[in-house]
């Protein structure tokens, strides 16, 4: 925040935002303090801000801003009298012409946070205990941010960020009959609330999976997601890169251009002495690749990572690579086995199911192997880590 933004909360003496005090001699209504704006129960989603070297009226008091202060302050953090820890930062600035030390207070991730055991809040530009009815407001902030990653609001993402003509033409007609959507008078904010796609909020705005699915441009907020295709002419990462393709998009568009790509990129031997007809024989089954590359899109994780999922082109092999690792009842040791299946993005893969890339749950790699086998191609590979499974698909011998 600027020094100006600053000295006008100091001046609100209304602001639930803002709590003064002339000096850290009292250390335990600091941390009550930090406790109150770190639950956030008016739901700000702004950080609440702690002035130290002013009075009740926002006057800086002269009131000696050293780096042993703000240590002390910083110090409030973890030493274990607030939990869950609170995420602040403390600085010295200049306001009204005098040093103050500004404690910015994030809100929590998990409410509610407690000073010794006890629940502090901010009501009003008072400080105080939290009731019953207080409690179970925070708790249900706390289990609103435990949805799902791929149902969570992205607040930034209005319903102008939804590529209506697609979620229309595309998506309706695969997950609804005909003769519901006759009948449906709901509105398209409601048809996107009640698909996932959407969160009520306030405000309402997209989901992960409305910005993944139908978005018109999902990486403006989830960078990963998206796909590049590098072909080389050799057999390993240093060779001379051919061709480099990268995919972006709503999931529909995403997935058609990168398997159109992977299709040109498929070669067919043709065998015309060896029986009646001609046998035409690919390099690799498209079927194989496509099932593994949905799987990747699928099964990656999109969250604290920007990583796409690379398909690599080699003369010998395609490596398709995902970041995240095996989830749930997945291991490193079974992954790739029958019936060893979970789902990172349940919802994800509703969505891909109700657009028919999904045919059956848990079975993409078992077809990919089957594929593999028909066409004469040695078995797909794995090489699974904690945070990234790669599958190598070899060539028709």
């Amino acid at each position: 925040m600027t020094d100006h933004e600053l000295e006008a909360l100091l001046n609100d003496l209304e602001s639930d935002r803002v709590e003064r005090k002339e000096s850290i001699f009292d250390g335990d209504r600091i941390r009550q303090a930090i406790c109150a704006f770190a639950n956030d129960l008016p739901n700000h989603q702004q950080p609440g801000v702690l002035f130290v070297g002013v009075d009740d009226d926002g006057k800086p008091t002269g009131f000696s801003v050293t780096d042993r202060l703000l240590q002390t302050l910083a110090s409030m953090r973890g030493d274990g009298n607030i939990l869950p820890f609170p995420s602040l930062d403390v600085q010295k600035r200049i306001l009204k012409g005098n040093d103050v030390a500004v404690v910015f207070v994030h809100p929590s991730a998990a409410p509610p946070v407690r000073f010794k055991g006890t629940i502090w809040i901010r009501s009003g530009p008072r400080r105080g205990i939290a009731n019953l009815d207080d409690e179970r407001r925070l708790n249900e902030k706390r289990r609103f941010r435990d949805l799902p990653a791929e149902i969570r609001p992205i607040v930034s993402a209005g319903l102008e960020s939804l590529d209506e003509l697609l979620f229309r033409r595309t998506y309706l007609p695969s997950a609804v009959s005909g003769e519901v959507l006759e009948q449906n008078q709901r509105t398209l904010e409601h048809q996107l609330i009640a698909s996932k796609l959407a969160h009520p909020g306030p405000p309402v705005c997209l989901t992960f999976l409305g910005v993944l699915a139908m978005g018109k441009m999902p990486t403006d907020w989830v960078p990963g997601a998206h796909v590049q295709l590098i072909r080389f002419d050799g057999t390993a990462l240093s060779d001379p890169i051919v061709a480099a393709q990268e995919f972006r998009g709503p999931l529909p568009d995403l997935i058609a251009h990168a398997e159109d790509a992977m299709k040109i990129n498929v070669r067919t031997a043709i065998d015309m002495t060896s029986q009646d007809k001609e046998i035409r024989t690919p390099d690799y089954p498209l079927e194989a690749l496509q099932q593994i590359f949905r799987n990747a899109v699928l099964h990656r994780t999109y969250e604290n990572t920007h990583a796409p999922v690379n398909i690599y082109w080699f003369n010998d092999r395609v490596e398709i690579h995902n970041p995240g690792g095996p989830y749930g009842t997945v291991t490193k040791q079974n992954f790739g086995t029958p019936g060893a299946y979970d789902y990172r993005n349940p919802n994800l893969a509703g969505i891909m199911k109700d657009l028919a890339y999904v045919q059956q749950f848990g079975v993409g790699i078992d077809m990919a192997r089957r594929a593999m086998e028909r066409n004469g191609n040695p078995l797909p590979e794995f090489q699974v880590e904690d945070a990234h499974v790669a599958v190598i698909l070899r060539r028709h011998p």
